[in-house]
């Protein structure tokens, strides 16, 4: 059964973000709130991982990653930005937003588009979050935390636990979060466009 780790939502205890970090390290599976709504979290490129979030959530090998990351120089690690996409990110992130870029080499083959070679990424503005990024020292590979048959993303942290709690290692309480998914601008052609409306205002991008 998965550990439930109840977290400050605003100045997380260091020892708690440490014990969260290792068990990313480690190559385990957590549970944790972003600033849209609960996501799944692992260590980037792990390929166990990725397939036990496709069993969870019963998707195919194409199912799309998000590279969590902590802000706009670690997203141009992991992607190429022109310099209009970079004035738009600066002025939209951090934020509940997933951006598509061209994925770098820096980006595992196994978590870009398999056609286009693009990878979603999104800096969350969210304490718990930053303070997990900042340790870490990487982005966290990331998917919304949805399941087969359900409507919205679970927003309990109990209820995750009673219901997953023995395919993930952690699940992270830093108190209530939303049930809006991020929304997902596509920036990889040129011009941006709306592929998802989620929490984040989209009117910027039309």
């Amino acid at each position: 059964m998965a550990r439930l780790i109840e977290i400050h939502p605003t100045h997380p205890q260091p020892r708690l973000v440490a014990a969260i970090v290792q068990i990313i390290r480690q190559g385990g599976l957590i549970a944790y709130p972003t600033d849209s709504c609960y996501a799944f979290g692992c260590h980037i490129g792990d390929k166990r991982a990725m397939d036990r979030i496709r069993r969870i959530r019963k998707t195919d090998k194409n199912h799309n990653f998000t590279l969590v990351c902590s802000d706009l120089s670690e997203i141009s690690t992991y992607a190429r930005v022109d310099n209009w996409a970079y004035r738009l990110l600066k002025s939209m992130t951090p934020g509940p937003y997933t951006f598509i870029l061209t994925a770098t080499r820096e980006v595992p083959k196994r978590l870009q588009h398999p056609k286009r070679r693009t990878i979603g990424l999104r800096v969350p503005d969210h304490p718990l979050v930053q303070a997990m990024l900042d340790l870490l020292g990487e982005p966290i590979m990331s998917s919304t935390l949805s399941l087969p048959g359900d409507d919205m993303p679970m927003t309990d942290p109990e209820v995750i636990l009673e219901r997953i709690g023995h395919q993930v290692e952690a699940v992270i309480d830093a108190g209530p979060v939303g049930i809006e998914p991020t929304s997902v601008i596509d920036l990889s052609s040129g011009v941006p466009e709306v592929l998802r409306e989620g929490r984040g205002d989209v009117s910027p991008f039309r």
